[in-house]
């Protein structure tokens, strides 16, 4: 007869405690391949482990482009430069964004107000009503397609906030307009609250033109690294924008819009392409900058097992770029959009943040990059003292996970219920009792009936 005694069931991350002691007491002659090993159903730490690929991300990355078509003047950062915070990175030469700031600021102390004379102002007030909604209509499709979130959400916030302003001046001008029809006002107040409304599209245009030309010294919105150039994506004709604002907001033509402007992503730059005297277009990338102070993980888990992964479970995790390196991680956040694995099942993406690690002998390892791949092993489950057995006792028929029980000198199946499953032991719910004996080596070659050694 054969027998173990329990163990805490192994994983990469665990210390070898115990692994379960069997007595060599066979079945038969034969090879040591096909030799069977009883062992008595015992108590045991069982853990159980979910094994998960991943992929390191940053706490926050950002690419700065160019707002507007130009040439790299000053460059003050190369590859690998670390920065702060609100630190000037590169400045761009754009005579077109100035001209069109110069033009805008015209517009809007010039005659850009004014009502021609002789005009319906009913009509005209419409028109100029029109030319505003067409505007900032289109101005809001565009801000739309801005991929990076806040400066979307930023633009978006400006456009609606110049939309509001100028909805309050064209009500006034109105209502200007129909005490004038109505015979209580004049035509010289009437005129004035059309060309005041039109005031506050002028001022947009220019505050627009003003952001554009802030944005040629391109500053570090956070601290971090810096990589030059960057990815494809960006949005183009920001100055664009900021130059036919004052010509629709004048409201000189019914037909004025933004249905040309350009809309596209802008151009990927790779380090060697920005220079001092590079030119570079309207949206693409200049400087990346990666915040490396809190790096995550996002590790793919499968349908079958993201159900038991919970917030707060403990990860060891293993870089094939830091051979011997072990580091440990946290769950933060468990996704709920699926996503088809190259196998053709599904898997959710888990977000865990990471803590530093330490080398074999016990050195401090070195905080990987952003993109190395890893594994995170999600401790999922521990069960101290659980009824348990070898995971190599464990047959799988169909639904149903069984064992082969000594009983009466023969081998008898049973269908048990499993708890926590670890590598080397698994918790037993029902089916078995503390002391039963089980063949826990050769179980897949064992049949219904057959004779078993006693001892």
């Amino acid at each position: 007869m054969c027998a173990y005694y329990g163990a805490v069931a192994m994983r990469r991350f665990l210390p070898l405690l115990l692994v379960p002691t069997l007595l060599s007491s066979c079945s038969g002659g034969g090879s040591t391949s096909t030799k069977i090993h009883l062992g008595a159903v015992g108590r045991s730490d069982v853990s159980e482990v979910v094994e998960a690929p991943a992929t390191v991300t940053a706490r926050a990355t950002a690419t700065l482009r160019s707002p507007a078509e130009g040439t790299v003047r000053t460059l003050y950062v190369s590859d690998g430069d670390t920065v702060r915070k609100g630190e000037v990175l590169a400045r761009i030469d754009s005579p077109t964004a100035r001209e069109q700031l110069q033009q805008a600021r015209q517009a809007n102390s010039g005659g850009s107000g004014s009502v021609p004379a002789g005009v319906n102002l009913s009509a005209f007030s419409r028109q100029s009503d029109r030319t505003a909604k067409n505007g900032f209509d289109a101005a809001k499709k565009v801000a739309a397609k801005i991929p990076d979130l806040k400066q979307r959400a930023w633009v978006l916030t400006e456009i609606t906030k110049a939309q509001a302003e100028y909805a309050t001046a064209a009500a006034a001008a109105q209502s200007a307009v129909s005490r004038l029809n109505a015979g209580l006002g004049s035509v010289t107040a009437a005129m004035a609250s059309i060309a005041s409304a039109q005031r506050v599209q002028t001022q947009a245009a220019v505050r627009s033109a003003e952001r554009v030309v802030q944005g040629l010294t391109i500053k570090a919105p956070f601290s971090g690294v810096v990589s030059l150039g960057g990815p494809a994506g960006g949005l183009t004709g920001l100055s664009g924008l900021a130059g036919q604002l004052p010509a629709q907001l004048q409201g000189q033509a019914a037909q004025a819009g933004l249905g040309g402007l350009p809309t596209g992503g802008g151009g990927a730059k790779d380090a060697a392409s920005v220079a001092e005297g590079a030119p570079v277009a309207s949206g693409d990338a200049v400087v990346t900058v990666t915040d490396v102070s809190r790096l995550t993980l996002s590790a793919d888990v499968d349908e079958t097992d993201v159900l038991q992964v919970k917030r707060g479970v403990e990860a060891a995790v293993e870089f094939d770029a830091v051979q011997g390196g072990t580091y440990t991680a946290q769950v933060t956040g468990i996704g709920v959009t699926p996503k088809e694995s190259n196998g053709g099942g599904v898997t959710y993406k888990v977000t865990l943040s990471l803590e530093r690690g330490t080398n074999a002998d016990g050195s401090r390892a070195p905080w990987p990059k952003p993109g190395m791949s890893a594994v995170a092993h999600l401790r999922v489950r521990d069960v101290p003292a659980a009824l348990s057995v070898p995971s190599s006792a464990i047959v799988t028929s169909g639904r149903d996970s069984t064992v082969w029980v000594l009983a009466g000198g023969k081998a008898e199946r049973r269908v048990v219920r499993l708890g926590a499953q670890g590598d080397a032991m698994v918790q037993i719910v029902s089916g078995l009792k503390d002391g039963d004996r089980v063949v826990i080596r050769g179980a897949d070659g064992v049949k219904q009936g057959q004779e078993l050694p006693e001892r």
